[in-house]
């Protein structure tokens, strides 16, 4: 096997990438999120945390508050976060339905040391952005609240309530567990993906184009063709991958032990990239061979997010700085996989048939 003749068909498919459009779009977008991930930090994370956006808003909303005075009209006007006015159910809704109002606020005329509950009725806009972060700063207003009438009720009370103590719940997932926890391992290993499905594509490509005869017909070898596809998948990935590192890092988001983090993720890369030559080179057309690899990829996701050390976990552990050395038998193991797929692939070249299924 030669280097000159892997090197030779690895420029060649690297100058035709540019004609695949499936993989300049993903390329394009994954730039896209790198480039701008401050800004898609607050937007996707407030979808699963809309309390983290209530926490960077300086607004005061307007709100109707309709029913007697009572310690809640004074505990929305004590937060800061509301601009609180009497008026009448009718007037309020009508306000509301016309966005004048942020939300409408009814409370019935019960005493607060009565014994039937106090029923708060809260009218807001359905599917709107506005209107759940003021949901999220009038729940917080109605826990001080019911504390209040739990402290008035409670004097009548012939036994004292038992005092429980719980452990400080977690708040919902925030900006650092988004960008290490999601956004970081997504971007690295996009690539991956990417290239084993273009391995897929070059390799297909070539049987039902008809040009791998052509290649042979040279003193090249089927490994050597294989190869030099393989070596054109994995080229781009480095580059990729340190690519949107460098981007996130001109974004101020801080990631540490990068040579580490691109040494994993080229090693799972290549596993990818050399399951899929081998199923390119067994079905020889590019449906039913994507087909086969999507769903063999995510049955090995599957098995792999079982374990604690997997792709993803470790790279967020490595982004964020801490020490994980584990990492180095996982590289290992990688590795001693990625020989075994390496003989396998570089064997089975040598015997797979040169014509397209059906020839």
């Amino acid at each position: 096997m030669k280097a000159r003749n892997i090197a030779l068909v690895m420029k060649k498919d690297l100058r035709g990438l540019g004609r695949e459009r499936t993989i300049v779009l993903a390329i394009l977008l994954q730039l896209f999120v790198a480039l701008f991930s401050s800004f898609l930090m607050v937007g996707l994370t407030s979808m699963y945390d809309p309390s983290s956006l209530a926490r960077f808003s300086g607004v005061k909303y307007q709100v109707a508050y309709v029913g007697e005075p009572s310690d809640l009209e004074e505990l929305l006007n004590n937060s800061g976060q509301f601009r609180v006015y009497p008026m009448d159910l009718s007037t309020a809704v009508a306000a509301l339905g016309e966005r004048k109002l942020s939300a409408v606020i009814y409370i019935p005329p019960t005493p607060k040391d009565a014994g039937d509950p106090v029923k708060i009725t809260l009218y807001s806009i359905q599917n709107d952005i506005q209107s759940t972060i003021v949901n999220v700063k009038l729940k917080e207003v109605f826990l001080d609240y019911e504390e209040e009438l739990r402290r008035v009720r409670s004097e009548r009370l012939d036994l004292l309530p038992v005092s429980l103590e719980f452990p400080e719940s977690r708040s919902g997932p925030g900006f650092y567990e988004f960008i290490y926890g999601l956004l970081i391992p997504l971007l690295l290993f996009m690539p991956a993906i990417i290239s084993a499905a273009l391995i897929i594509d070059l390799v297909t490509e070539e049987y039902q184009h008809h040009t791998l005869e052509t290649l042979l017909s040279t003193p090249m070898t089927m490994a050597e063709v294989v190869w030099g596809k393989i070596a054109a998948c994995i080229i781009i990935v480095p580059l990729q991958a340190g690519s949107w590192l460098l981007l996130l890092t001109l974004n101020r988001i801080p990631i540490a032990h990068i040579p580490h983090i691109l040494a994993q993720v080229l090693s799972f890369s290549l596993i990818l990239v050399l399951i899929g030559a081998l199923t390119a080179l067994y079905y020889r057309e590019r449906t039913a061979a994507q087909f086969i690899f999507s769903t063999a990829v995510v049955v090995l996701m599957l098995i792999v997010l079982a374990f604690p050390y997997n792709p993803l976990n470790l790279i967020a552990l490595l982004a964020t700085g801490l020490p994980v050395p584990e990492q180095w038998g996982i590289l290992g193991g990688t590795l001693i996989l990625c020989g075994g797929l390496g003989i396998l692939t570089h064997l089975y070249s040598g015997r797979v048939s040169t014509r397209a299924p059906g020839e």
